[in-house]
């Protein structure tokens, strides 16, 4: 009789589970540019058995709010906007939300100044006390602190850089594109496409500022013009994308002084046969650090690479994402999905994952959004306090 009940119990609590995790919401937000009628930001519930999405808010913003970031609790969410809050200013801003628990929807909290012109960067500590922006045509790094509600404060740092790079259309000053924190939460390596450089900082996360860490910058091939970074999960490995080259930089990652140490430079992204012009935009890894994934705005693909066990990349093939100039891409914390942005066709592009190879099936289901930028997704009641 005891042993019945306790198998009755364990399928009761089983059954529980399995009802809980199939109604819980995961919700995708989209940062757009403020063009061909987008409303601003917009939400959308995500169903992943079915691999589709549906439109559950707008955010009404006609100043490009392009660049997202989740704040690590949950509870809200942030956004780089290229349009300044007033009139008497010359540069972008920052806006805070709060996300409802239940709903995923989002509320205004407040907004600051970006301290700079064309903001195209935002990033978190994993405390979630410092918000980092970067200033893709100022040149300039910002560090704002997160208030107690969740809104921001004023800037507590600001880094601003000189120099130059070959390319003299791109290059003729420096342009900062994006800040990305380490695995262990200590330093943040700033992106600089105008001078071909990666800044290393150290973190104060009492005080709020930023050191130069040792060395404090490390140089990419002349001309490559390095966008953003990608973090192996162990944290040992970080890749590069270079958008004037089309390519990908490979690098060791001491994690006791946060020194990067090129192991690959400019691994080609593109076919062989490809001749046409091509900037290379935003890359991730899959949540296992087995394959790399790298989009590219003219070829209109993603370039798959497999990752070894020394954390070199090898290149495996190509997914065309069914669209035009795919900026930002999101791959699944679960591993089991890939979403494109499609800024010129004004697509969302749902993808299947292999786990054994990394190459990509199409779904065959889309979401139709006006110049979508950024994709960040969030699964309701996943909050830590």
């Amino acid at each position: 009789m005891k042993k019945h009940y306790q198998i009755s119990l364990f399928l009761s609590l089983f059954a529980l589970s399995t009802a809980f995790a199939q109604q819980a919401k995961e919700i995708l937000y989209v940062g757009t540019y403020s063009v061909r009628d987008s409303k601003g930001l917009y939400v959308f519930e995500f169903n992943r058995l079915k691999g589709t999405l549906k439109l559950i808010q707008t955010i009404e913003d006609a100043e490009s709010p392009n660049f997202i970031e989740i704040h690590p609790n949950g509870q809200y969410l942030y956004t780089v906007n290229s349009g300044a809050i007033s009139a008497n200013e010359n540069g972008g801003s920052v806006t805070a939300y709060t996300i409802d628990p239940k709903t995923g929807k989002l509320s205004f909290l407040n907004h600051v100044s970006s301290q700079g012109k064309g903001p195209c960067h935002v990033s978190i500590d994993k405390t979630g006390e410092w918000v980092f922006i970067s200033n893709y045509v100022e040149g300039n790094f910002v560090v704002f602190p997160i208030l107690q509600d969740g809104s921001l404060g004023a800037a507590f740092d600001a880094k601003k850089y000189t120099g130059s790079g070959p390319n003299e259309e791109r290059q003729e000053q420096p342009h900062i594109h994006s800040a990305t924190l380490s695995a262990n939460n200590k330093f943040i390596y700033v992106a600089d496409l105008g001078t071909d450089n990666i800044y290393t900082y150290s973190i104060d996360l009492k005080a709020g500022k930023i050191n130069p860490a040792t060395p404090p910058a490390t140089t990419v091939a002349p001309g490559a013009g390095p966008r953003h970074i990608a973090f192996h999960p162990t944290g040992k490995y970080a890749y590069a994308v270079e958008e004037l080259t089309s390519t990908v930089a490979a690098f060791n990652v001491n994690t006791g002084t946060g020194a990067l140490t090129m192991m690959q430079d400019t691994v080609r992204s593109l076919p062989k046969v490809f001749k046409e012009f091509n900037k290379a935009a935003d890359i991730h890894t899959d949540p296992q650090g087995k394959f790399l994934y790298m989009s590219n705005r003219g070829h209109d693909a993603l370039a798959i690479y497999s990752i070894g066990k020394t954390g070199k990349i090898k290149l495996a093939g190509f997914q065309k994402t069914l669209g035009k100039n795919p900026r930002n891409f999101l791959v699944d914390p679960k591993g089991k999905y890939v979403l494109v942005a499609n800024q010129d066709s004004d697509n969302i592009v749902i993808f299947k994952t292999n786990p054994k190879t990394g190459l990509l099936t199409y779904t065959r289901n889309q979401a139709k959004v006006p110049s979508p930028v950024c994709l960040k997704l969030k699964t309701l009641g996943a909050v830590k306090k």
